[in-house]
């Protein structure tokens, strides 16, 4: 699923999505066009704004617990500090425009790679290992309330897509924020 050659922990901005196993409705349901979390949805939007405070240089921005999956936009930036609680849109923070600085992105060719280390409070992490950590916190707390020990809740891998610019990045945004409206057209919806 993941783009060969590609460094997963270069700055960038990333769309992602996680399945529940099975694609049983697990986190709650969509009423009238809006998703109601229920113990185990709020268990995983927790831990999803709780990586912030376990990964270095990272920012959340639009996500969406459904019924069945999950869907966040991730960016990883060296400017961002750990710890970061903002959720924010890409005029508010310089993700596209930076003074003295390229943008985040190079239009159509990916993230442009400014040659940045590990952030000053730890190291960076790749996509994948953030995802890993998504999964398995939120799955242990989520059995850990049902007392199903060990059972899996997330398919394997999840879905990921490298967003390549500003026209890119409010298309994503726009379709995690439509997605509760568009549950009863489909709910098996995953791009």
């Amino acid at each position: 699923m993941r783009l060969q050659g590609y460094d997963y922990a270069e700055e960038g901005a990333y769309f992602v999505t996680a399945v529940m196993q099975g694609r049983e409705a697990l986190f709650g349901r969509v009423v009238n066009g809006e998703m109601v979390l229920n113990a185990y949805g709020r268990i995983v939007e927790k831990t999803w704004k709780d990586l912030v405070n376990h990964n270095a240089g990272i920012a959340l921005e639009e996500f969406v617990v459904m019924p069945n999956h999950f869907h966040g936009i991730l960016i990883i930036d060296a400017h961002v500090g750990a710890g970061s609680r903002d959720l924010c849109a890409p005029e508010r923070d310089g993700l596209f425009e930076r003074e003295g600085k390229p943008a985040l992105f190079n239009e159509g060719h990916g993230p442009i790679r400014e040659g940045h280390g590990p952030s000053p409070t730890g190291r960076r992490r790749s996509l994948s290992e953030i995802m890993r950590q998504f999964k398995t916190f939120s799955a242990k707390w989520i059995n850990a309330l049902r007392q199903t020990p060990g059972q899996p809740v997330w398919q394997r891998s999840f879905y990921d897509h490298i967003i390549r610019g500003e026209r890119d990045y409010y298309s994503i945004a726009e379709y995690i924020d439509q997605n509760p409206l568009n549950w009863e057209k489909d709910q098996e919806i995953l791009i």
